[in-house]
């Protein structure tokens, strides 16, 4: 029977049940290999509410990124190597040990400074000694251009960056012009080399800017889908079909898309 409130603790309960032997098949089925693809899933969608500033939205993917956690420490309780209280213990510490400005005696009075302090005693925590590793310690599964922002960022701490944008600038122009060499070529591995070039020095250029890359990106997808569907639509009405239109035609509509746009934001 449905409760009008519940807390953690039966959230725990309740992925214990549907894990047991008179539980839901599906879920004793689950491992942490099988559920990987909905941890990134629930991750996502917890992306697009905040962005949409959907708080109610945001409640319930929280809840869905939240089951997930408690998902696998259920499997690995099952397994003997941890448990929920294990995860929580985990985090409560790290929070404390790596936040001495607040709980010790170091001195942080900025957000920069936060971070400095963070990166070091992480350093400590894991024993490593380059800052190579560092920049190895950046998980390879993030998306591309989350990583490169991450390992250029780390690799700046050093100071192994430029002093100013207009240098980012020239570097960008520099790697584009290196593409252009080679884009008539039919050594693929030279091309494939050179548009990963660009797109670095891309991200290294939404660094400067204080741009995550990511998100900008996911949403200049989401303007071309836009203004794609805005002719599509209006091609419709015109009785034609995209596919028998000329670029010029579809050009057309594309920069109405834009004024259309803009007049709906006013």
């Amino acid at each position: 029977m449905l409760k009008d409130k519940y807390t953690f603790s039966d959230l725990v309960d309740i992925m214990k049940l549907l894990r047991s032997e008179n539980g839901c098949p599906w879920d004793r089925e689950q491992t942490h290999e099988s559920l990987k693809k909905y941890l990134i899933e629930e991750t996502y969608e917890v992306l697009e509410v905040i962005d949409l500033n959907d708080k109610k939205r945001l409640c319930e993917e929280l809840g869905d990124l939240l089951l997930q956690i408690v998902f696998h420490a259920q499997i690995a309780q099952e397994e003997g190597t941890f448990t929920i209280d294990d995860v929580i213990t985990g985090i409560c510490r790290k929070m404390v040990l790596r936040h001495t400005h607040v709980f010790g005696e170091a001195k942080a009075d900025t957000s920069d400074e936060v971070l400095t302090n963070w990166e070091e005693i992480k350093k400590k925590e894991k024993g490593i000694e380059s800052q190579t590793d560092v920049l190895k310690d950046v998980p390879s599964n993030l998306p591309a251009l989350m990583r490169s922002y991450k390992v250029q960022q780390k690799a700046a701490q050093v100071g192994f960056d430029w002093n100013n944008i207009e240098d980012v600038f020239k570097k960008l122009e520099e790697e584009i012009n290196e593409l252009k060499d080679v884009y008539k070529s039919k050594d693929v591995e030279r091309i494939t080399d050179e548009v990963g070039d660009v797109l670095f020095s891309i991200v290294n250029l939404s660094r400067f800017l204080k741009v995550q890359p990511e998100l900008a990106l996911t949403s200049s997808i989401n303007k071309f889908i836009s203004r794609f569907e805005y002719i599509e639509t209006e091609s419709k009405k015109e009785g034609k079909k995209l596919e028998d239109m000329s670029l010029e035609e579809m050009d057309e509509l594309w920069n109405k898309s834009k004024i259309h746009k803009e007049s709906a934001k006013k």
